[in-house]
């Protein structure tokens, strides 16, 4: 706990209160009912708020807002392993679907809030972990929520898509390893057991094959 509030240190995270999330309707995996209303609720600047990442990691009376952005090329779907540079040391060696973090102060710059600054930081995420070939636009397909484990209890992923034309990414990070496109046929058969949590969940939804 002393090493991971060090390397935390410092660091704000956008976070709402579980009595919010509780308001919109718990769930557990992928929700999609109400999307809208849900995330105007979520970006509304009065029901969210900055937080110390080394509290908010350790607070399951809140949840941390994360960007989960999935990209897809054709029936492929891009996937990498986590390393261990990463920010997560409890998702390590996984297989993820999932590129995104933290929405945090500096994703207000220019004086953006709410949906504006949120949306920065998608942008600034995918900018920082991925060279992507094209243009991309990512649209909002569901809510995203584990209680089964720490990670989960303490976030709320917010599941974006991404549908790009070629398939020429590289990382940026070392944190994302064997970075790669798979058939989603493969991610929900063969490499399912080797996903992190939220990864089975969007693969399943993909799939049209949701958890039961």
């Amino acid at each position: 706990m002393l090493r991971r509030m060090s390397k935390y240190a410092g660091e704000q995270v956008l976070v709402v209160s579980r009595a919010l999330f509780e308001e919109i309707g718990e769930f557990s995996g992928i929700r999609t009912m109400d999307l809208e209303a849900g995330i105007a609720r979520l970006m509304d600047p009065q029901n969210h708020f900055f937080m110390d990442r080394a509290a908010a990691e350790e607070d399951p009376s809140h949840k941390q807002l994360i960007p989960y952005c999935i990209f897809r090329c054709g029936d492929r779907i891009l996937h990498y392993t986590r390393g261990k540079s990463g920010g997560e040391s409890r998702l390590h060696a996984k297989i993820s679907v999932g590129v995104g973090g933290h929405v945090n102060p500096v994703d207000m710059d220019g004086g953006k809030t709410g949906a504006d600054a949120y949306h920065a930081a998608v942008t600034r995420e995918i900018e920082e972990e991925l060279n992507l070939p094209e243009e991309h636009a990512h649209r909002i397909i569901a809510l995203l929520n584990d209680e089964s484990n720490p990670v989960g209890q303490v976030h709320l992923g917010i599941v974006h898509l991404v549908d790009l034309k070629f398939d020429a990414v590289s990382s940026r990070e070392d944190a994302l390893m064997d970075l790669g496109f798979t058939p989603l046929a493969e991610l929900n058969g063969p490499l399912f057991d080797r996903l992190e949590t939220w990864s089975q969940f969007c693969i399943r939804h993909l799939a049209g094959n949701p958890p039961e």
